[in-house]
């Protein structure tokens, strides 16, 4: 098979593309400025250098290419504005898919966000009908490229969505500020820390993604997600007691932090900074997102393998590792 990839320098795109090359099969991918791991640069792939703007450059990509993984999205870990957002996850996944269209792509996988649900009601577990209600500018984008998706399966591309949980493992710099601030003692519960989430280890999403490609249907979504759905407390907890640490006795109330975030993410962006505090950083807290993965498990035999604590023990002795995490006390640094 031969495969065309976005956002392959990434925490998910680069685990995604090992595993496709442990299949040996022929694989494309668009960087845009972030480089490749050095293990996968010494691999047989094909880079192609552009950006989602560029149609030419997908057009070049997907040439003789079978199947499309589109994961390329801006995140919001710096400043973006909404236009970027617009730009790259809306506008950008229609030139994707526009491109497969005219290069006769066979499957695309598209990589949504469970964000589009915005927050999961107490008490219940969303499954993949569950009313979309997203609260971010990334949440809102990525749903609106999940209907430009579906628009296009209708039309005949065999396009199969994920909606991943909170994924989490080696090399993944967005979740590792987590392990970081509670290794460093400088995490703090809010709101009690009483928001469900489905995190997810990496590899499970990956096993979960090749099942996509083999058995998922056009037009279909599939939460993958691990096997647990814990609070943010508990996932704190876990973390904390790999490290071989306590979790502050204090939480600080959450409701008054969302206008004081949304205040100072208009102010600071006046002066093209970056906030301490935005609501996408506190959407960890504020938007519980418990993802039930029954349809996975019953359509593609989806079946995670690895519980929170031993995918958290994974990924704590991958940062010693590699000295993101050094084992001496107060003692952190970051690799560069």
């Amino acid at each position: 098979m031969k495969v065309f990839i976005t956002g392959a320098a990434g925490f998910i795109g680069r685990h995604l593309v090992r595993a496709l090359l442990q299949k040996d099969w022929s694989i494309k991918v668009l960087l845009h400025s972030t480089p490749l791991p050095e293990d996968i640069q010494k691999s047989p792939l094909e880079i192609i250098w552009g950006d989602l703007s560029d149609r030419a450059s997908l057009i070049q990509g997907m040439k003789d290419c079978q199947l499309g993984f589109h994961l390329a999205s801006a995140l919001g870990g710096k400043l973006i504005s909404p236009q970027e957002f617009w730009e790259i996850n809306v506008q950008g996944t229609l030139n994707f898919l526009q491109a497969a269209q005219k290069a006769d792509i066979q499957q695309v996988i598209f990589f949504s966000s469970a964000g589009v649900l915005g927050r999961v009601k107490p008490g219940e577990v969303a499954t993949e009908d569950y009313p979309p209600q997203p609260q971010t500018i990334y949440d809102r984008t990525k749903l609106e490229a999940e209907k430009i998706a579906q628009q296009y399966s209708q039309s005949g591309l065999k396009i199969t969505i994920i909606r991943p949980g909170w994924v989490y493992g080696p090399e993944d710099r967005r979740t590792f500020k987590l392990f970081q601030a509670i290794a460093r003692r400088r995490f703090i519960l809010l709101g009690g820390g009483r928001a469900w989430q489905t995190p997810v280890y990496v590899d499970d999403l990956i096993q979960g993604t090749l099942l996509a490609l083999e058995k998922g249907r056009g037009g279909e979504i599939f939460h993958l997600a691990g096997p647990e759905v814990l609070s943010v407390r508990e996932m704190a907890e876990i973390i904390a007691h790999q490290l071989g640490q306590n979790l502050p006795p204090v939480s600080l109330p959450l409701t008054p932090l969302l206008p004081l975030a949304w205040l100072l993410d208009r102010i600071f962006r006046l002066f093209h900074g970056e906030a301490p505090l935005t609501p996408g950083k506190l959407a960890f807290f504020a938007h519980p997102k418990p993802l039930d993965i029954s349809k996975a498990k019953r359509l593609l035999n989806y079946s995670p393998q690895i519980n929170f604590a031993q995918g958290v023990e994974k990924t704590i002795n991958w940062y010693y590792q590699h000295h993101w995490l050094s084992k001496k006390i107060d003692l952190f640094t970051r690799k560069q």
